[in-house]
């Protein structure tokens, strides 16, 4: 296994339990007695200032009376007390400290939080928690939780921000006959995060899957660059709650207000090859599954069954799920035939009928295992009265065995009585992929292709775009010199060119005449819009005014827009009004950036224009992406039809807007003062001519 800066805190060769108690049923008895019963072959170090014995190991006074050096501290003392037993370990100079003990962030107490981690940071050591509930490394034999004495050892890692759900999945995997290889409570994530943990289980030979539990991210960045390096190597399989749309949002812009958090973390999950669970019993069925399963060695699956009506249900499954089911016919009736009465059915799925037996089963699941143009297999079974249903199990075990030797991977969804359902529970603590439904087996073997499918097609390289960031920052001075946490119109506009992003000839006048002398330079028809720091939504104050056709109308236009502006907010500072070319018609879009707040920079792009908050076609990217990511996020949307030419239109001119979603990501990377993107809208036009982008709002920090 590779070195990991972690190894210590999963394997460690000494652990002192500082608050261990001799009391059975306390936290402090509890983590003592299960590293002497996991088997824990290092040196376990009880501190309690009473001494004494603790299962018949030494209980020391204090960490500093230990001779010899401790890798790992466990802090079960409380919380008023929890910084300077941080204090001792540091200055003795315990590498990792894990703080079981709760009363921190999580009920407000940030700062002691803040002071523990400092204090541990300037002494070189980590901390991990507070408010978890241990560590489980089956490499190091090493079980300082304070949940089941004997965790079943096995392939799966887990890491949970939650102490208590955790503890239940301990016990579900047990139940579920899921051996685990680590698992460790993340908690507060006050230092070490989920980032730190994967570098440990990512280089860890006995895992082959891991399941995150996550309720927020920190750190968006570091967790991106992770779970990247680490979907390359094993299968995630995460469970993400805040689903709801109660999440932070920041209604100052379109892209902050259609950013609910759920949809940008789904969206860099997806980018970066995490495969996210709905529920945690899905959750674990791909765990386990995956666990076993031999990867595809292509993307043609096969249906078997006896019934018509579950191979419809497995096939309607087969599509939501992403399987692609082998059609060639010829093939199919020279591999089946042998299995299938006249009266079945060869195309896939194959029904050998609801008089089939075990035989006729065993003949018709051995066929793909050995035919090279099947890469993947789903068994499904309705129980009948003429099945031999004693041999259900055993044929179950030959094909599965048939499977597994071809490498090919393989699911059962089996339906019927109580005979059914003992070969379920009886095959599932055999670790073989038998399920009640269709759908549960499924997206098993979906999951599995998803996996290496984004694998075999994977691209993580970053474009970044050649822009003016000197530029940038002038526009950004002036503004923060006017006591602005927004960029007016024009500089937004003056971002726009710095960043080469094709922009509508404008200027800013200052009166009725200057206004009538740039709309005659660029040439009518032309648009109209108030510059203010007091207005950023210009349509709702009546500040904007469309298709001008002349000097009379320049006027007319100035002196409504300043009345109108006047009318929303009497003492809204006006700087002027931008006289602005009237952008030809055409597809419109909005390409936006922010940075969010769980998980850093990020893109969007979608259908754009006034109705962008009714419609939400919008998608989300890390904006640490490439053309080719660009791409699918566009095409997960509905406008992309729009693009690629719609009722007999000419194509839009899509490598222009990818060079803009690849500028904005740039600035918002590049640029630490820019909060917030939204050019809207973008108007496209048909390939070669390129886009306008119309209308930008820029929101700045210092």
């Amino acid at each position: 296994m590779k070195e990991s800066n972690m190894n210590l805190l999963f394997e460690p060769k000494s652990i002192a339990v500082v608050g261990a108690s001799s009391k059975p049923g306390k936290i402090g008895y509890s983590v003592v007695r299960n590293l002497q019963q996991g088997g824990f072959a290092g040196k376990i170090y009880p501190i309690n200032p009473q001494g004494g014995e603790i299962l018949g190991t030494k209980v020391y006074s204090s960490v500093k009376d230990i001779d010899g050096d401790v890798d790992v501290a466990s802090i079960i003392v409380p919380a008023k007390l929890t910084f300077d037993a941080v204090k001792e370990c540091a200055d003795k100079g315990v590498k990792h400290i894990q703080i079981i003990t709760s009363g921190f962030s999580e009920v407000g107490e940030h700062e002691l939080e803040h002071k523990i981690v400092e204090y541990a940071k300037s002494k070189g050591s980590r901390i991990l928690g507070p408010n978890i509930f241990g560590v489980f490394s089956a490499t190091g034999n090493f079980n300082s939780t304070f949940s089941a004495t004997e965790i079943l050892r096995g392939n799966l890692a887990i890491l949970t921000q939650s102490g208590a759900l955790g503890i239940a999945m301990i016990g579900k995997t047990a139940v579920e006959n899921i051996g685990l290889s680590a698992i460790v409570s993340i908690g507060n994530k006050a230092d070490i995060d989920e980032a730190d943990c994967l570098e440990y289980v990512v280089n860890n030979d006995l895992t082959k899957v891991i399941l995150l539990y996550v309720e927020g991210v920190k750190g968006g960045e570091k967790f991106i660059e992770a779970i990247r390096k680490a979907t390359k190597v094993k299968p995630i399989i995460c469970v993400k709650s805040g689903r709801s749309k109660r999440g932070a949002m920041a209604a100052a812009s379109h892209t902050g207000s259609l950013a609910g958090s759920d949809a940008i973390t789904d969206a860099i999950l997806k980018q970066c090859g995490v495969l996210r669970a709905e529920s945690l019993q899905e959750a674990f069925n791909w765990c386990k599954f995956m666990a076993e399963a031999p990867a595809p060695k292509g993307k043609n699956g096969v249906i078997v069954t006896n019934g018509g009506g579950i191979g419809v249900m497995a096939t309607d499954a087969c599509e939501k799920y992403g399987v692609d089911l082998y059609d060639d016919q010829a093939v199919l009736k020279e591999v089946f035939a042998p299995a299938t009465p006249e009266f079945g059915s060869l195309k896939n799925p194959i029904d050998i009928t609801g008089g089939a037996n075990s035989a006729a089963y065993d003949l018709a699941l051995s066929a793909p295992a050995d035919n090279k143009a099947m890469d993947a297999t789903m068994a499904l079974y309705c129980e009948t009265a003429t099945f031999d249903s004693e041999n259900l199990a055993p044929m179950i075990r030959n094909t599965y065995k048939k499977h597994m030797d071809a490498k090919k991977p393989i699911v059962y969804a089996i339906v019927g009585g109580s005979a059914v359902e003992g070969a379920i529970v009886t095959l599932k603590k055999e670790r073989v992929p038998v399920f009640a439904d269709p759908y549960d087996a499924i997206s098993c073997l979906g999951a599995l292709f998803r996996h290496h499918n984004f694998n075999a097609d994977r691209d993580d390289s970053i474009d970044e775009a050649n822009i003016d960031l000197g530029a940038i920052e002038k526009v950004i001075d002036k503004a923060l010199a006017d006591n602005r946490t927004f960029l007016l119109a024009n500089e937004g506009q003056d971002v726009m060119k710095a960043a080469g992003i094709m922009i509508p000839g404008a200027a800013i006048s200052k009166n009725i005449d200057e206004a009538v002398k740039y709309a005659e330079q660029i040439g009518y028809p032309v648009v109209m819009k108030v510059v203010s720091r007091d207005i950023l939504h210009k349509s709702d104050a009546g500040g904007v005014a469309l298709n001008i056709e002349n000097k009379n109308e320049v006027v007319d236009a100035y002196e409504a827009i300043l009345k109108n502006c006047k009318a929303y907010k009497a003492d809204a500072v006006i700087d002027g009004i931008e006289v602005c070319e009237m952008v030809k018609k055409g597809t419109e879009l909005i390409v936006g950036a922010r940075k969010d707040a769980q998980m850093g920079p990020i893109v969007m792009c979608g259908m754009g224009g006034i109705f962008v908050e009714v419609m939400k076609d919008v998608a989300f990217r890390s904006a640490a992406l490439n053309r080719k990511e660009a791409l699918k996020m566009i095409a997960e949307t509905k406008s992309y039809a729009l693009l690629l030419g719609a009722r007999g239109e000419d194509p839009k001119d899509i490598d222009v807007v990818l060079d803009t979603i690849i500028k904005t990501a740039t600035i918002i990377k590049k640029v630490p003062r820019i909060t917030d993107i939204e050019i809207n809208p973008v108007v496209v036009y048909e390939k070669g001519k390129g886009l306008k982008a119309v209308d930008v709002r820029i929101l700045i920090t210092k």
